[in-house]
């Protein structure tokens, strides 16, 4: 059971985020609803709630070993996470390695191919606007960051992507491309925050050579693939086999 905490504060599709005792840190409770097409497909699965967060501490722990700062505190309970409290900046950092999803329905790019460097894409967090593609002179114009933070986002964002691969390959993980959200602290630092879990990565099993059955992300329940716990589930215990 999660320790007490006050009034909730945000609820998305897939966290809900509550304030506590301490004005600076705040808790968040991983829900176990499955979302996919801006929420237009909708489920639930017991137990995914607690597979993402702790899927999202050991990875925020291994961030922070690197010296990558993130929001994570601590793991209040299986399903729940202290964090804390940062400005969200509005931009989803999208870093692709292996062409997948969107970017082979926008391209000639065929799904599976290898990208010679990792493409950085940055998307207008908006669902009313339907998350559109920024270039950096929008974000200018929206005055969304100034150009020196937009830097910083890009540096950072590759650099944990540099880690997360090393990471994943060390268990025989393939990081095809992940969805970051960064924030920033009271003290002005920029920081990875938000979670990366299978829900916003996608992720192959690089034992397996089944196009289908590599899969270990949200891609089961957008492609309506079954066994999304599972998926989740292997990640987790391959991760959790790693770390000890």
């Amino acid at each position: 059971m999660a320790s007490a905490y006050g009034s909730l504060l945000y609820e998305g599709k897939a966290k809900q985020v509550y304030e506590t005792s301490h004005p600076d840190e705040y808790l968040v409770h991983f829900k176990n609803d499955a979302t996919a097409f801006n929420a237009k497909k909708h489920a639930q699965f017991e137990g995914k709630g607690s597979l993402n967060c702790q899927i999202s501490a050991c990875i925020f722990r291994f961030l922070e070993s690197k010296g990558v700062p993130t929001h994570y505190l601590d793991l209040n309970d299986d399903a729940w996470m202290l964090v804390q409290r940062v400005e969200v900046i509005p931009l989803e950092i999208v870093i692709r390695n292996v062409a997948s999803g969107s970017l082979c329905k926008e391209t000639p790019i065929k799904s599976g191919t290898t990208l010679l460097n990792p493409l950085l894409d940055l998307y207008y967090k908006d669902d009313d606007l339907g998350d559109p593609l920024l270039t950096d002179e929008r974000i200018k114009l929206l005055g969304l960051v100034s150009s020196t933070t937009l830097s910083e986002i890009k540096t950072l964002a590759l650099t944990v992507n540099s880690y997360l691969q090393e990471f994943f390959k060390k268990i025989n993980l393939l990081l095809v491309d992940f969805k970051l959200e960064m924030g920033v602290t009271k003290n002005g630092q920029l920081v990875v925050a938000d979670e990366i879990s299978p829900d916003s990565c996608r992720i192959w099993d690089l034992n397996t050579y089944d196009q289908e059955d590599r899969i270990l992300d949200k891609d089961r329940f957008r492609r309506d693939l079954g066994g999304v716990l599972e998926g989740y589930s292997e990640v987790l215990r391959r991760i959790k086999g790693f770390s000890s």
